[in-house]
C-alpha cells in the first residue's frame, strides 16, 4: 500500500471512530482534521467535499461491516443454512452493539429524497445491499428443501429485517438485555415458520 493510500486509510479508520461516537451528520473536515492532527487543507485535498468524506467513510463502515458480519459466517461450514442465517444475526447484533446499540446505517438515515442527496444514495446502496444478502440466503434454504417451497423469500427477509429494526428501538427503551430476548425469540418463530413439516 502506498504511503497515499495509507494516509487515507488511516484518516478513515478515524472519521469512522468519530462517526460512530457521535453520528455521521456530525462528522466534519474541520473536526476530522484535528481529530487527526493534520491541517483542514491537507484533509481537504483527500475527499474535495463534507458529501465526498461522508460516503467514503460509509464505504469504509460498509468493508468493516462485511469483514465483521458477513465474512466470519461465510468462511464457517454449516451444514444447515439455517445455521448461517443465525451466525449472520449474532454478527449482526454484535455490530450493532458496538455502537452501544445504535447502528451506523440506521443512524444517518433521513427521510430526503436519495437521488438529490448523494449521502442518502450511498446508505440506500448499502441497506439495500444487506437486505438482498439477507433474502439470498433465505433463498438457499428455499431451494435445499430446508425452507418451504412456498416461502415468499422477499416477504422472510422483510420481517426478519423488521425484527432487527423493532431490536434497534428495544435496545434504547428497554436495553440490552431485553432487547436482545425479543429479538431471538422473533427469529425463532419466523425460521420455525419457513421450516418444512
Amino acid at each position: 500500500m502506498g504511503k497515499g493510500k495509507a494516509t487515507k486509510e488511516h484518516i478513515l479508520a478515524k472519521a469512522f471512530e468519530l462517526a460512530s461516537e457521535n453520528g455521521l451528520q456530525s462528522l466534519t473536515i474541520g473536526a476530522l482534521a484535528k481529530h487527526c492532527a493534520m491541517s483542514k487543507s491537507g484533509l481537504f485535498a483527500h475527499f474535495n467535499s463534507k458529501d465526498n468524506l461522508q460516503i467514503s467513510v460509509l464505504e469504509y463502515a460498509n468493508r468493516t461491516f462485511i469483514t465483521r458480519v458477513i465474512t466470519p459466517a461465510r468462511t464457517a461450514n454449516f451444514d444447515k443454512v439455517e445455521n448461517k442465517i443465525h451466525a449472520l444475526l449474532d454478527n449482526w447484533l454484535s455490530w450493532n452493539h458496538s455502537f452501544q446499540g445504535s447502528c451506523m446505517f440506521l443512524d444517518a438515515w433521513r427521510e430526503v429524497d436519495s437521488e438529490q442527496e448523494p449521502t442518502q444514495l450511498a446508505l440506500k446502496q448499502t441497506i439495500t445491499h444487506w437486505i438482498d444478502y439477507l433474502a439470498i440466503q433465505i433463498g438457499k434454504g428455499k431451494e435445499s428443501g430446508e425452507f418451504r417451497a412456498d416461502l415468499d423469500v422477499n416477504q422472510a427477509s422483510f420481517e426478519l429485517y423488521g425484527l432487527y429494526l423493532s431490536a434497534h428501538l428495544f435496545y434504547s427503551v428497554k436495553g440490552k438485555q431485553a432487547s436482545c430476548e425479543h429479538f431471538w425469540c422473533g427469529v425463532k418463530r419466523l425460521i420455525s415458520d419457513w421450516q418444512t413439516n
